[in-house]
Formats: structure tokens, C-alpha cells, sequence
């Protein structure tokens, strides 16, 4: 991280790390699409088990980047929330991806 010297400075250093963000979601949307085609049912896709150890890796991860487990576990839950939504879609068009 490097030190800004303007509000300017630190604004465009964040437009830049939010660029890269979306890219990562829209990389990890790719692979949720392709899960869909080895999923046998739309129970399997809503996986509490697989939740709950997604949540637990990033709360973690959180904790141990000093950043907040909450806000991190509240963001990826909309995130895996919407991906599931996505993925059923996918599953019933047949993992057409």
C-alpha cells in the first residue's frame, strides 16, 4: 500500500482496487456457472454445508488481515446469496455454460 500525498490521490487508488474486485466477482460468477453442470440438484446448489465453510474461510481470512469478520461475512453472503440465484438459473438451462 502506498502512502497518498491528496483525497484525489487515495480516491483513485480505491477506483482501482473497486476495478479489480469486480473483475475477481466476475471471475468467480464463471466458475459458480460451471459448478452448475456437475450439480445433480437445486438442493445441492444451495449447500448449507458449503455456505457455512465459504463463510467460516473468509471470516478467518478477515480476522487475520485485520479487517472486520462481520462486514466481510454480511458482504459475501449477498454475494453467495446472488451467485446461488444464478447458478439455479444455470442449472435448470442445463449447466449450459
Amino acid at each position: 500500500m502506498k502512502e497518498c500525498r491528496s483525497l484525489e490521490e487515495i480516491r483513485n487508488e480505491i477506483d482501482k482496487i473497486d476495478e479489480e474486485i469486480v473483475k475477481l466477482i466476475a471471475e468467480r460468477s464463471r466458475y459458480v456457472k460451471q459448478a452448475a453442470k456437475f450439480k445433480v440438484s437445486v438442493d445441492e446448489i444451495k449447500s448449507d454445508e458449503r455456505i457455512d465453510d465459504v463463510l467460516n474461510h473468509v471470516r478467518h481470512l478477515a480476522a487475520t488481515l485485520g479487517i472486520s469478520p462481520n462486514l466481510v461475512a454480511d458482504i459475501f453472503k449477498i454475494l453467495i446469496n446472488k451467485m446461488v440465484e444464478m447458478e439455479i438459473e444455470e442449472f435448470k438451462h442445463g449447466g449450459a455454460y
